[in-house]
């Protein structure tokens, strides 16, 4: 064996033992390595949702109840409320701006989210062509069914 090879042999060793005992040589370190590989081989799960955009089906199914009326998605109910408040709260800023909305609801501040939570849960079965969509406009006229504005005279 020549030198030069001995010394090749010595030096990728000791980078062998270096990143076994933790001590890793390259600029991003073992753990980095790991980290990229993990994240690279185990892609995130196709059933998320894509930023910012809830379908009608997720938000059906976040709404679902069993029939005790239980949420069947751990928190399920809160995502399914807070998203529906959400509609409800742009639907009064765009009112509120003058921007006529199209399809105008009126829902009473009396009304508990859980009822709204079942209107739109029913709507969203009832009416599945609405499933691979957006859902705020399935909310919108979920509402608008139950609760539309009365004309101004």
């Amino acid at each position: 064996m020549t030198r030069i090879t001995r010394l090749s042999s010595r030096a990728n060793a000791r980078d062998l033992r270096h990143q076994l005992n933790g001590k890793d040589s390259s600029p991003f370190g073992f753990g980095m390595t790991v980290l990229f590989l993990f994240i690279v081989l185990f892609p995130v799960s196709s059933y998320a949702q894509t930023s910012g955009f809830f379908s009608a089906a997720y938000l059906q199914e976040l709404c679902k109840a069993d029939e005790r009326g239980r949420e069947t998605v751990p928190g399920g109910h809160t995502a399914c409320q807070a998203y529906i408040a959400g509609v409800i709260d742009y639907h009064k800023l765009m009112k509120s701006l003058g921007t006529a909305p199209t399809i105008d609801f009126c829902v009473p501040n009396t009304v508990p989210m859980k009822r709204l939570q079942a209107i739109v849960w029913v709507y969203l079965k009832k009416h599945g062509e609405h499933s691979e969509f957006v859902a705020s406009p399935a909310v919108t006229l979920a509402l608008y069914a139950y609760y539309p504005c009365k004309k101004k005279r």
